[in-house]
């Protein structure tokens, strides 16, 4: 098997990368990109004994990384973000291949982000403080202590983002990490463990195994050596690796599906709703933050209707390499088959598509909009992950958040009104764990992120972040002389013990 395949030009090993060498296993997948079928490389296909390498070599390795200073820990991930920034063309073109986005987002928004990922949390690592606070001559002091090696698993959507996303916080909270990437979406984590080594982390601190969750995954996650996992992607993997889990009590950080909403109000501005409803065709549907419930109030909904259908049919789909494109492929034919599935189950049951609803040539699924859908059907209760969004009518206040609120998730909802009270009101009202009003897909690292009910367990970003990858240690001192020991206690009722 070769080592290294080439791709839009870029040189990919397709090795694993582990305690700073690369490694080959016996077996291979292959990697087709979801453009034009084109096989990309042939992938070494990690085995749970290259996950046991990997977990002994950031264990080997957390030592000594977790005992380097943070201004040294931010100084290389800030050498990371540099290397990045130096590669972002090969970067996007790679992806692009690998995982079908517009060429165009990965330029201007993606790969700038995920140099952003790494330049934030180094930052953010020198800043961690907590406030020292007295309590009856003594004082207590809050430290963030790195954990352990933690397992890094992301998914196909947003390969290299996700992945930045995961492993800055991880590494700049003293933490080495076994990065697992998508079988779907594998390069650009090879080009990741490259760059870092180019900038100087020391061996064993990232490691990356390739291959697929259902070979490799369970030897990750419930390894002994691990003390944190970080997942995104489907509900009943994330019960599956929460159940791994614990069997060690290791702490997991889950961000899950969604099915999240759009609710435009009579009096919101119709041309922002409406863009805020094409925006979700984004990466051909395939986001989990994606509001494809549009939730209409009945007096506007004949007009945003027929503007969005305009809209939605106008979207041009096509090679996504191409800056004229506006939606690209779905990642991969089982893919392709499951949106289709729920599609023509959808319609079967009554629904109608007034844009799209089928499935066009190769990969490509054309934008879909469906109405006439119940609340209690498929189309409206499960997650697609695709182009295909559903238009439903409430007729006041109370039925909209009644209908938005109906779902067992709860990632992501937003909303679209031009009364500042009524935004108010509303976003208190919704299970969500971000909500956007007349706005989608702001982020800001300093804000909270993780989903409500199934769609996930803890935050990330800012303090967050780190409060999840460390072991958050309060430290208490005695500050004035007492002449004892003393000791805080809390009194208890007659015949039962206190508690210190």
């Amino acid at each position: 098997m070769p080592d290294r395949t080439t791709v839009a030009g870029v040189a990919v090993d397709t090795r694993h990368f582990i305690g700073g060498e690369r490694t080959a296993s016996a077996g291979t997948f292959t990697d087709v990109s979801p453009i034009d079928g084109t096989v990309l490389g042939e992938i070494s296909r990690g085995t749970p004994e290259d996950i046991t390498a990997a977990v002994a070599a950031a264990k080997d390795a957390f030592p000594g990384w977790a005992a380097t200073p943070r201004a040294e820990r931010a100084r290389l991930l800030r050498a990371i973000a540099d290397g990045v920034d130096k590669r972002l063309e090969e970067l996007a073109a790679v992806e692009t291949a690998d995982n079908g986005a517009l060429l165009r987002s990965h330029r201007r928004g993606v790969m700038p982000r995920v140099a952003h990922n790494f330049r934030f949390f180094a930052e953010r690592s020198l800043a961690l403080d907590h406030e020292e606070f007295a309590t009856r001559g003594h004082t207590h002091h809050v430290s963030w202590d790195p954990a352990g090696p933690s397992a890094l698993i992301t998914p196909w959507n947003a390969p290299l983002m996700m992945e930045s996303w995961k492993v800055a916080p991880a590494l700049a909270a003293g933490n080495t990490a076994v990065l697992k990437p998508s079988e779907w979406s594998p390069l650009t984590a090879s080009l990741l463990a490259d760059i870092a080594a180019e900038a100087g982390l020391p061996a064993g601190v990232l490691n990356v195994v390739q291959g697929p969750g259902s070979e490799i995954g369970d030897a990750l996650t419930s390894h002994p050596d691990i003390r944190r996992i970080s997942f995104t992607g489907s509900v009943p993997t994330g019960r599956h690796i929460a159940a791994s889990a614990a069997a060690h009590l290791t702490p997991l950080s889950l961000e899950l599906g969604g099915k999240s909403p759009l609710l435009v109000f009579a009096d919101a501005d119709l041309d922002l709703a409406v863009d805020l409803a094409v925006e979700q065709y984004d990466n051909a549907g395939q986001v989990c933050l994606a509001a494809t419930r549009l939730l209409v109030d009945e007096r506007v909904a004949a007009e945003f209707t027929r503007r969005l259908t305009a809209r939605a049919a106008a979207l041009r789909q096509g090679d996504p390499r191409d800056d004229t494109t506006d939606v690209g492929p779905v990642v991969h034919p089982r893919q392709l088959a499951r949106i289709d599935g729920f599609v023509r189950r959808a319609l079967a049951a009554g629904a109608r598509a007034l844009v799209g609803g089928g499935p066009g040539t190769g990969l490509y699924y054309p934008p879909t909009l469906l109405t006439d859908v119940a609340q209690d059907a498929e189309i409206v209760r499960e997650e697609v992950f695709g182009p295909v969004l559903t238009l439903q009518t409430f007729t006041d206040e109370d039925e909209a958040v009644r209908l938005a609120d109906d779902t067992r998730f709860g990632l992501a909802a937003t909303v679209a009104t031009g009364d500042p009270e009524r935004a108010a009101r509303v976003s208190a009202r919704l299970v969500a764990g971000t909500v956007w009003v007349n706005c989608f897909y702001v982020r800001d690292l300093r804000a909270p992120f993780g989903g409500s009910r199934q769609s996930g367990i803890g935050r990330e970003g800012g303090t967050w972040s780190f409060d999840f990858h460390c072991d958050v240690k309060n430290t208490v001192t005695v500050t004035k002389n007492t002449g004892t020991a003393t000791r805080n206690t809390v009194t208890a009722p007659k015949g039962r013990p206190a508690h210190g």
